[in-house]
């Protein structure tokens, strides 16, 4: 077993997604540490929000002379528990039910990711203190989301996660017809509700704590799928040739022509589908308006677009692959 793992982790694409997981959990350590933690009662969701919580309702009680060394660390982190620590010692055992109910779905490397990060986490809290890199607390919710969400990124990029409230909403998935999505956004809502127990009350950290949630989860999906300026076309119009004249010798162009039927006079139509950047589309529109004003157009935001004239497919599984 342990020659096996080895043989793993000695592979050229693993050793990367080692570095990648090493890089990805010290930029999430570095935005809770700089920008969340510091704040005290920002819950933004996971294992850490509730590493946040206990280290806030921890805050002075450990009196000097009490537990002798563990004082003295606990005084570096405001007197209260580690949040790293908090998060490492829940991640554990919920590694291990995950294991138990859902099955070997979590391997090394997601041990590895929730233990840096835990670690990193505190040994920056070493290095930079308690105090917030940004007073203002908008700020601090916008960096620390991108800090965030950038080092998740990386992490996901290299087939591992930190585990946590994923896990709880992978179990009550598999016992429930609850979508995952949807039960992911449910667990880590309501840990951030928790920050009324340290805020008494005030509703405004709860609000902050969603920000964050939010801005991750953008955050991420730009890192990893990329920031998309491309927009699907589809246009119908009589006068679909010079339409696509246009399309082709001045935008350079392709398209496709699907063949359609109209609802209502039960006519033919060409339809033209095309995949223009911003800039473009209103060129498009403008040509489009001279050329047919009853033109009917639908303009489509695209997540990712792959094949001739954009990234190749190929280039895509090999970045998946690395």
């Amino acid at each position: 077993m342990i020659t096996k793992i080895k043989e793993q982790f000695l592979n050229p694409k693993e050793l990367k997604h080692l570095v990648f997981i090493a890089i990805g959990t010290f930029i999430m350590a570095a935005g809770y540490v700089l920008f969340i933690n510091p704040h005290g009662n920002i819950v933004p969701g996971g294992v850490y929000g509730i590493g946040i919580v206990v280290n806030n309702l921890t805050q002075g009680m450990f009196p000097d002379g009490l537990f002798g060394f563990m004082v003295e660390t606990f005084h570096q982190y405001g007197d209260g528990i580690p949040v790293g620590l908090t998060g490492w010692v829940i991640n554990i055992p919920l590694t291990i039910l995950g294991v138990w109910i859902l099955g070997p779905r979590f391997g090394v490397k997601t041990v590895i990711g929730f233990s840096l990060c835990s670690y990193f986490m505190d040994l920056q809290t070493t290095w930079y203190g308690t105090a917030p890199l940004a007073e203002n607390i908008f700020l601090s919710c916008i960096f620390g989301s991108i800090f965030i969400g950038v080092g998740l990124a990386l992490i996901f990029k290299a087939r591992a996660n930190t585990a946590g409230s994923d896990i709880i909403a992978m179990i009550v998935n598999k016992y429930t017809n609850i979508p995952l999505g949807q039960l992911i956004i449910y667990v880590d809502s309501t840990i951030a509700m928790l920050s009324l127990l340290t805020a008494k009350g005030d509703w405004q950290w709860p609000l902050y704590s969603f920000v964050v949630i939010y801005i991750t989860g953008k955050v991420i999906d730009i890192v990893l799928e990329g920031q998309q300026v491309e927009r699907q076309v589809m246009i119908i119009s009589q006068k679909y040739e010079q339409i696509r004249d246009y399309i082709v010798n001045d935008l350079q162009r392709g398209g496709t022509y699907l063949n359609g039927n109209g609802f209502y006079k039960n006519e033919d139509k060409k339809v033209i589908i095309t995949i223009v950047n911003r800039k473009e589309l209103m060129q498009l529109e403008d040509k489009i308006h001279e050329i047919d004003p009853t033109a009917f157009i639908s303009v489509t935001t695209t997540t990712e677009i792959l094949g001739e004239g954009f990234k190749p497919l190929a280039t895509k599984i090999e970045e998946n692959e690395c």
